[in-house]
């Protein structure tokens, strides 16, 4: 089969940044489906770990990266329930193993969904690593409950990005929060209004756009940017036992104790944690990729899809790295093969 890696951690720009190879169609386990993919969509993390995965070292094999994909199931493990051969599925995939740059893949059942009937394979591709990322942040790490907290507002910092854009129309049509989100051109201010943000204000000067929207203090806050340079300006905005969570990490301390005062909440989201650790609970991201694809399919949640790029080359995976690590991106790319 086709597949695009690299084996040495480049610049973007550089020639064999992305290198096009033949490799052995895989094999699936037991609990495994084999997937001829049709289309896979770029995030954040594959530049990350394009950038960092071979520094100063040359790969025996190249490492396929890619975390966003949609195919028909080819084949299926002795011990799969969930799928049959034919299926039409979306997943996210697992960081552990080969990714989705490929034209098969193998990907745990539990881990995966049903494609979205209403959307082009394209459209659902861009869907899974930030749905999922977006969900698990609202409801399993804050733990929002629409009942409860209709009406109470959140923040979310990077609101034009991949994660923000399904982010917004969560909180907003789902969890129905009052949604105020970060952008500063006049582009991505539109799309964060699109996505249904009640407000939109300036990361630049974010505590007087912040105010100057009518909030004092905020119930929640998503950093989808970058958790140490907002820290000290979500620790001023959010409210006494509010909550903060981020998918960003970060390689310095976070001054939790500032939290102290306020009683506030802090929570780490990692898309991949269920399926890195094999947690019990794992086959929840099947349960949500399904429930995000009747959201979908029923027309309360839209496509994220910005950019389509035609074929699976080693070219299009450059644009599309080179976009992310611009900063620009708005939306999602999706490659269709």
């Amino acid at each position: 089969m086709k597949a695009i890696g690299f084996k040495t951690s480049l610049a973007i720009a550089e020639k064999d940044s992305f290198i096009e190879f033949e490799t052995s169609k895989p094999v699936p386990a037991p609990h495994d489906l084999l997937v001829k993919i049709d289309a896979i969509s770029v995030n954040p993390v594959d530049f990350k770990v394009r950038q960092s995965s071979a520094k100063d070292t040359v790969l025996e094999n190249p490492k396929i990266i890619g975390w966003d994909a949609v195919g028909i199931v080819e084949a299926v493990g002795e011990n799969v329930t969930l799928f049959k051969k034919g299926d039409e599925v979306y997943y996210a995939g697992d960081i552990t193993k080969q990714g989705s740059n490929a034209e098969y893949q193998i990907i745990d059942e539990r881990i995966t969904g049903r494609k979205p009937k209403s959307l082009s394979i394209e459209e659902a591709a861009v869907i899974p690593l930030t749905g999922l990322t977006a969900w698990e942040i609202l409801f399993d790490r804050i733990r929002i409950n629409p009942e409860k907290d209709k009406g109470k507002s959140i923040l979310i910092i990077g609101g034009a990005g991949g994660v923000g854009s399904i982010a917004i129309q969560l909180a907003k049509k789902i969890a129905g929060l009052t949604v105020i989100a970060t952008a500063s051109r006049s582009e991505t201010i539109d799309w964060c209004k699109k996505q249904g943000a009640d407000f939109v204000v300036d990361h630049k000067n974010l505590i007087a756009s912040v105010k100057e929207a009518g909030f004092e203090n905020v119930d929640f806050i998503l950093d989808f940017v970058d958790t140490n340079l907002y820290w000290d300006l979500m620790v001023e905005l959010i409210k006494p036992q509010g909550h903060i969570a981020s998918i960003t990490g970060s390689s310095d301390p976070v001054a939790l104790n500032k939290l102290k005062n306020k009683s506030v909440s802090f929570s780490w989201e990692l898309m991949y944690t269920r399926s890195m650790f094999q947690t019990e609970d794992m086959i929840e991201q099947h349960n949500i990729l399904n429930k995000i694809a009747d959201l979908l399919d029923e027309g309360v949640l839209k496509t994220t899809l910005n950019e389509t790029l035609i074929g699976l080359t080693a070219d299009n995976l450059k644009k599309a790295h080179q976009l992310l690590e611009s900063g620009k991106a708005i939306g999602k790319i999706a490659i269709k093969l």
